[in-house]
């Protein structure tokens, strides 16, 4: 929302032309979404992470939304979807995962989809999977993971710090630091000003900040965390995938989904159609687009589901 009260449009950000659509996604809570494409084209859920929004998912959606039909939503509390207290909405992976069942369901979506994920959105997406294994018939991977921290990878102390501290949490709400940093360290290619502008503009005051700091606060890294289980359960399921078409892109430069995380992904899925990149961070889709998005298209192109 805007300082005033009203939602943002879709026209005040570049490279997104698109006109988001609202659902209430539970009582007294609306999430905004796109849908671009046509109706009986194949669906491509594409689902973002933190503090990203639907916008991080633009360039991707222009170059599909002919064919394909991309729904995208803004996850509650981040972009132009509602942001409720935690008396409200409870701010949990497993809570994201409902949310997206909830969605689709209420659109009628109840056949094959393609999961198109990143950061959060891998965790969120494979949340998703587990409860609907038959209907996911590809994956497009950009770095994200499906599984607790891996063994020889530490937890970056950025992440600690607002996981763990109260300084951490007062930067993050306080300053828009989580958001704010991320536009400038996120990507190996400077933003356009007006692109950084669109990706902090939706967490403008302490109370839209809300999810940019519960979605630190829920990284699981012991059991009796709330998310411990889901993912624990994601990083098990993760080879049950193997048989569907993957295309994962990577951003080498990411010091959070590190080549660490990549090697989870290949060797769980050693057919994957693999793109890393040596010169490009964790906004991958910033940095890459030209490259990514013909080489997505090609890819959903050349895997047809009928």
């Amino acid at each position: 929302m805007k300082r005033d009260g009203t939602p943002f449009s879709g026209g005040a950000f570049p490279d997104y032309p698109f006109q988001p659509q609202r659902i209430d996604i539970r009582d007294g809570i609306a999430l905004s979404y796109l849908d671009e494409g046509p109706r009986e084209g194949e669906v491509i859920v594409m689902l973002h992470g933190n503090p990203s929004w639907s916008y991080y998912w633009r360039h991707l959606v222009l170059g599909l939304r002919d064919r394909y039909r991309c729904i995208v939503p803004d996850h509650v509390g981040m972009g132009l979807s509602d942001k409720p207290d935690d008396a409200a909405y409870r701010y949990t992976l497993q809570s994201r995962v409902d949310d997206v069942d909830a969605l689709l369901a209420q659109l009628g979506i109840d056949g094959p989809v393609t999961l198109a994920v990143h950061d959060w959105g891998g965790m969120i997406g494979m949340g998703w999977a587990m409860r609907h294994a038959e209907r996911v018939k590809r994956w497009v991977v950009l770095n994200t993971a499906m599984f607790t921290l891996p063994t020889d990878k530490p937890m970056p102390w950025q992440l600690s710090l607002g996981r763990d501290t109260k300084l951490g949490a007062l930067a993050i709400r306080g300053f828009n630091a989580f958001s704010g940093i991320a536009s400038y360290v996120g990507v190996d290619r400077r933003m356009p000003a007006a692109v950084r502008r669109a990706y902090v503009a939706p967490y403008d005051t302490w109370a839209n900040r809300i999810a940019t700091l519960r979605f630190v606060q829920d990284i699981p890294l012991k059991p009796g965390d709330a998310a411990w289980d889901l993912v624990s359960a994601g990083g098990r399921a993760l080879p049950t995938f193997a048989d569907r078409p993957a295309y994962i892109g990577w951003g080498l430069r990411d010091f959070v989904f590190d080549k660490h995380c990549l090697d989870e992904f290949t060797r769980a899925w050693p057919n994957a159609q693999v793109h890393a990149f040596d010169d490009a961070n964790h906004y991958v889709l910033e940095d890459k687009h030209e490259v990514l998005v013909p080489e997505i298209r090609t890819f959903l192109d050349a895997h047809p589901l009928t």
